[in-house]
């Protein structure tokens, strides 16, 4: 029996069970008019900073097609002119994961705060089933995108034009530099928007005129929650597109480049393997769905974990018969397989643990509010530090236990394996986002306490999650840079014909200042990148805070009952501000990989790959988790604790969650993008570099 065949199946089955619940989401009731004009205004929002942003995309999509195709024509570039068309055909399929996630959460949220009247059970349902729209998309259009090239580079292009699997899966490189490229700016230009909107919001709202978050009498609440939707539901959907595919396709390039380790061990197979455990993962996630579902004492944790418990369950047994089956017996890629599901689990569980209000270091930064924000900033710091130790000897556990197994091919099928249950963690990622929204309109449109106060339970439960989703494409990044970096080294084998090719990565030999350099500039670069894109915040927060003071003195927001915000003002102050921002660091990830390979060659690339990963991934999960504690510390004192809302301690908690959201909301989750896209960079253009200094 021939298992290819379940790829293209498993990402039909997964489009049309995404069809299935944008129907099932359609029938449900968006409440009353009020309900409904607000969630036009979040979803109208959205869709102007999509259109705006998606036409600087095309403008840089088309720039770069056009340099990788007059590349090709070079004589000796060893540059496949379809490395063109599987960039744009990434970059593509990137836009619309994200689109899709979007467009659905939008639609969902006002009929999740409606469930929300009815019973928590029933706004979980609504809010959950559009995050699995999120989350089945975007692993179905990643596994029909790259099996779709694979399959037409070497199988149904005209004989001339056909490709050697080795050809075929370094076209795909072009791919994941697409898909790449766009969730990098989705992630920064989303992250800078609702980010900049969310602190201004709260800073004039909560702290100095003391009103509930969400009142509609804040300017900027609509631009707060259509920030939610584009940078944590089509910005993350984007972001784990390209980590998803480019997981799939590093193992299958180190099975084919050279000959192939995997090859030779495991048989052709192995080219294949990857692919076949994320379309069970597609399965398994679908199944685990269904087992989301609150008890009687409406525990949405336990739902959540549920579904995410199922999943991995199933795709451990599944992944065990396909690799058994597919490799005649042969077990060690599945224990790499392994290596990898495990340690995304237990990061995903340590950022649970350290940013849930129900755990100690959360409440440990909300008894810090006491003594004021200066001690919150302290102690968030210091949770954030802390977190980072578990998902560290993880993923190094991780990766020594795959390459014991199966080298750098095991190294590679652990990335597989810690997004091979993508649908559901996403899934249960961007239903947060739509229960903010829901909270938000709950205030708003005045639905009462209990409707509230559920609503608040499941963006509570949202929150948590959300960094949790958070983590878990942190941890994966890593994995999948590193699965890069192995990728980079074997083809740098097949490419460099040098006689030096063992010194090049060689402390000890004439290239190791050129490879120390590298280093160091790759360590650099997350620091960079990081004062660019929380300047960018505090830059768009300032004028939003401005412009939030100005409309509530000049219209008497406060003091006139029929007085209305502006709210376009806002929204247009935050999609200017995020458009401009998101250029430099976007540019930046993709040139200094190829000035650093033309100036310091291979090797002071090599160290730009080692150095940007042991600095980004640390980075990354400390700003993320930091930020998910000051964010829950005030949730947990708004839930009635240490003097509820409007208290000192309150006040306090307000500092220290603006300062947390730029941290984890844009420049933490984008710092995975940018370890991956700089890897990915660097595989595109190696042969133009090694034909530079050949």
């Amino acid at each position: 029996m021939d298992l290819s065949v379940i790829v293209p199946i498993s990402g039909l089955i997964a489009l049309v069970f995404a069809a299935h619940l944008v129907f099932k989401i359609r029938r449900q009731s968006s409440g009353n008019e009020k309900m409904q004009e607000i969630s036009n205004a979040i979803r109208e929002g959205a869709m102007a900073f999509l259109k705006s942003e998606n036409k600087i995309l095309v403008v840089f999509i088309t720039g770069v097609s056009a340099l990788l195709y007059a590349l090709s024509l070079i004589s000796g570039s060893n540059m496949h002119w379809g490395t063109t068309v599987a960039f744009i055909v990434g970059a593509i399929l990137s836009i619309l994961s994200g689109n899709i996630g979007m467009r659905i959460a939008t639609l969902a949220n006002a009929k999740t705060a409606e469930g929300s009247k009815e019973s928590i059970n029933k706004g979980l349902s609504v809010a959950f089933s559009s995050g699995a729209v999120m989350g089945i998309t975007v692993v179905g259009l990643g596994v029909l995108g790259v099996w779709g090239m694979y399959m037409l580079f070497t199988n149904l292009l005209p004989a001339p034009y056909t490709c050697n699997p080795g050809q075929a899966t370094t076209i795909l490189f072009g791919f994941s530099f697409g898909a790449s490229s766009v969730a990098l700016f989705a992630r920064v230009g989303g992250g800078i928007y609702t980010k900049s909107a969310d602190v201004g919001a709260d800073l004039v709202g909560k702290v100095e005129e003391n009103i509930p978050e969400d009142d509609p009498r804040n300017p900027a609440v609509i631009a707060d929650l259509v920030g939610d939707n584009v940078g944590d539901v089509a910005g993350m959907g984007a972001d784990l597109y390209e980590s998803y595919v480019e997981s799939i396709i590093a193992p299958m390039a180190l099975a084919t480049i050279a000959g192939g380790f995997a090859i030779t061990t495991y048989g052709s197979n192995a080219i294949i393997l990857p692919l076949i455990i994320a379309a069970l993962g597609i399965f398994a996630s679908i199944i685990g769905m269904f087992f989301v579902r609150t008890g009687k004492k409406s525990n949405v944790y336990s739902a959540m974990r549920n579904g995410l418990f199922a999943s991995a369950i199933l795709v451990t047994v599944l992944g065990g018969m396909a690799t058994w089956y597919l490799l005649d017996g042969e077990l060690k890629p599945y224990y790499a397989m392994l290596a990898g599901l495990t340690a995304g689990i237990i990061i995903g569980l340590n950022t649970e643990y350290f940013a849930s209000e129900k755990q100690k270091p959360v409440k440990q930064v909300a008894e810090a509010s006491k003594t004021g924000p200066a001690t919150v900033i302290i102690q968030g710091l210091v949770t954030g530090m802390m977190s980072t130790i578990v998902p560290v000897v993880s993923v190094v556990a991780a990766m020594v236990i795959a390459y014991y197994f199966a080298e750098f091919y095991g190294v590679a099928i652990s990335a597989v394996g810690m997004l091979s249950i993508l649908g559901m963690s996403l899934a249960t990622d961007c239903y947060g986002p739509v229960a903010d929204n829901a909270a938000g309109i709950a205030e708003m449109s005045g639905m009462g306490q209990d409707v509230r106060e559920r609503a608040e339970t499941l963006d509570a439960v949202g929150n948590t999650t959300a960094a949790m989703g958070k983590g878990f494409a942190i941890g994966s990044a890593a994995i999948t840079a590193l699965a890069l970096i192995a990728t980079f080294i074997v083809s740098l084998q097949l490419y460099y014909t040098g006689p030096e090719i063992e010194e090049l990565l060689s402390l000890g030999s004439k290239y190791s200042p050129h490879l120390v350099s590298g280093v160091f500039i790759g360590a650099l670069l997350p620091f960079v990148f990081v004062a660019l894109t929380m300047g960018a915040v505090g830059k768009a927060a300032h004028k939003m805070v401005e412009e939030v003071r100005y409309q509530f003195k000049e219209f008497h927001l406060l003091t006139d009952p029929n007085a209305k915000p502006d709210y376009t003002r806002c929204v247009s102050i935050s999609t200017k501000r995020a458009l401009q921002a998101m250029i430099l660091p976007g540019l930046m990830a993709v040139i200094v990989p190829i000035m650093v390979g033309i100036v310091f060659g291979p090797a002071g690339l090599a160290g730009l790959l080692l150095g940007s990963i042991a600095t980004g991934f640390i980075l990354a999960i400390f700003l993320a988790n930091a930020g998910g504690a000051w964010d829950n510390a005030k949730k947990y004192i708004e839930a009635g604790n240490l003097g509820g809302k409007g208290s000192p301690a309150h006040k306090a908690a307000v500092i220290g969650d603006t300062v947390g959201d730029p941290c984890k909301d844009t420049s933490g989750p984008a710092l995975n993008i940018l370890i991956k896209l700089m890897s990915v960079v660097s595989l595109v253009f190696l042969p133009l570099i090694i034909y530079f200094h050949s």
